[in-house]
């Protein structure tokens, strides 16, 4: 699918970008890998990883700068679309920021793609984007609307636009576990409610899902990866499992569960072997075989949450991913 194509990805020097490209490079032969970012310092510690690799280019850009934007996506056949303002209490504090890369972020690329002729498009999204508590979550779910609608907005062009939803990736920079690490010598793990639970997925699992939705897409699918829920005190309990765990209360803009599919999706929600799969609603969309295929429609009261999940990963199978990854964990 890739070989001997240009593809471009917005924030690819984020944690997603660097197994999206060593696992792209792996697997295809692309002409070009452009990764398009603001961040120089994270551009030149990246561009060592590739020094010699001509197929590996790097683009100083902001998806707020349009112009900017259409420049890079010269010749370009394919789009990931990873780069977000994502730390949920950063948004509560800083939401015109949030909105301007998450939203007006999005519009840009819709436009400058399908002005550049660009293939296709598979955007990251959240489970915070399914009835979204934070203003994180509603920029993303935004987003995600502004992208399925895409389709219908390049009218005569070929542009087609999909997206790929999915919850906590295990090891980011940032997120959980690489935090429970670097703080289990002090011997306390905070924990925000002990009810909480979260869906996990590796980065690996991430990328395969981008892969699968360019390959299967026709445009407006919104691709949800299944994959188990874990407690947070459980996940604290794999990380430091002699540390005391102390309740210090949910922060501003966070939920007790997570939800992929919520039930205002349910009517246009397709289940698959390894994913679901949410079409849209606009244009009778969601009833087209093409992009139904071979999926079967999920019951009327079904929802996808962290909480109702039937699969969990135990605290056994986390401290021996964390084994195999600690090196790595964070780092990216």
């Amino acid at each position: 699918m890739f070989n001997d194509k240009a593809i471009l990805i917005t924030g690819g020097t984020g944690s997603f970008g660097h197994a999206f490209v060593s696992m792209t490079l792996a697997k295809y032969s692309p002409k070009r890998l452009v990764i398009y970012s603001r961040d120089e310092m994270k551009q030149w510690d990246m561009a060592k990883l590739y020094e010699g690799d001509s197929r590996v280019r790097f683009f100083i850009g902001d998806i707020r700068d349009k112009e900017r934007l259409s420049r890079a996506l010269d010749g370009i056949d394919f789009v990931v679309h990873a780069a977000a303002t994502k730390i949920v209490p950063t948004a509560e504090y800083n939401p015109f920021e949030c909105v301007k890369t998450n939203i007006i972020g999005a519009m840009n690329l819709i436009d400058a793609c399908i002005d550049r002729g660009v293939k296709r498009v598979v955007a990251l999204s959240t489970d915070k984007a399914s009835s979204p508590a934070n203003l994180y979550g509603a920029t993303k779910l935004a987003s995600d609307k502004l992208f399925v609608a895409g389709n219908a907005y390049a009218g005569g062009h070929e542009t087609s636009f999909g997206v790929v939803r999915y919850g906590n990736v295990m090891g980011s920079r940032g997120s959980v576990i690489p935090f429970f690490l670097s703080i289990k010598e002090k011997g306390v793990m905070p924990i925000t409610d002990p009810r909480m639970t979260r869906f996990m997925i590796t980065l690996e699992q991430g990328v395969e899902l981008v892969w699968h939705a360019f390959e299967d897409m026709v445009g407006g699918e919104i691709y949800v990866k299944k994959i188990p829920s874990m407690k947070v005190v459980d996940t604290a309990l794999a990380c430091a499992p002699n540390a005391e765990q102390k309740i210090i209360g949910i922060r501003p803009g966070e939920k007790l569960h997570e939800q992929m599919i919520g039930v205002e999706d349910t009517p246009y929600t397709y289940e698959y072997p390894e994913y679901f799969k949410i079409l849209p609603a606009i244009h009778n969309w969601s009833a087209d075989s093409h992009r139904i295929k071979k999926g079967k429609r999920v019951e009327e009261d079904f929802t996808y949450c962290s909480d109702n999940n039937p699969e969990w990963m135990s605290v056994e199978s986390l401290t021996s991913w964390i084994a195999l990854h600690r090196e790595k964990l964070g780092q990216l």
